[in-house]
Formats: structure tokens, sequence, C-alpha cells
């Protein structure tokens, strides 16, 4: 696959390159596309998230009982 860039987006590729945070041109493409994948996939577990059922309320008392299991898993020596 070849890539065409502007100089000025050229430019900068090298000047990444040269700071010495990637080794080549294409390391650095490499590492902006799987960002990219990433981001992309978190934007689908948001959407996700987002279109889901409300989950219960997360009030003082859920956050109490939560403290409790921990507590109570701590003393039984529960490793999670």
């Amino acid at each position: 696959m070849n890539i065409s860039l502007p100089d000025t987006l050229k430019s900068f590729v090298d000047e990444q390159v040269n700071q010495g945070s990637y080794g080549t041109s294409s390391e650095y493409v490499r590492e902006l596309i799987r960002k990219d994948q990433d981001r992309l996939h978190l934007r689908g577990l948001l959407l996700a998230g987002a279109a889901s059922a409300p989950a219960s309320q997360a009030d003082p008392a859920y956050f109490e009982e939560l403290r409790d299991r921990v507590r109570k898993a701590a003393k039984d020596g529960v490793r999670g």
C-alpha cells in the first residue's frame, strides 16, 4: 500500500519519526490506525451502553452494600 501525503503532512510524519518516537513512517501510520480502531471500538461500546436498559441506581445504599461485599470477601480470603 502506498499513501500520498501533501508536503506539510509528510513533514509532520517525518518530524515524528525524527523525534525518536517511531522507527519509520510506516510504524507511525500503523500506530495511528491502531488508535483509530481503539477509538471506534470504544465509541461502539459507549453507544451500546447508551442504548441499553438503565441499570440500578448507584445511590449511597448501593455503595455501602458493595463495601460490605468487599469486606466479607477480604475476611473470607477471597481474591478476585
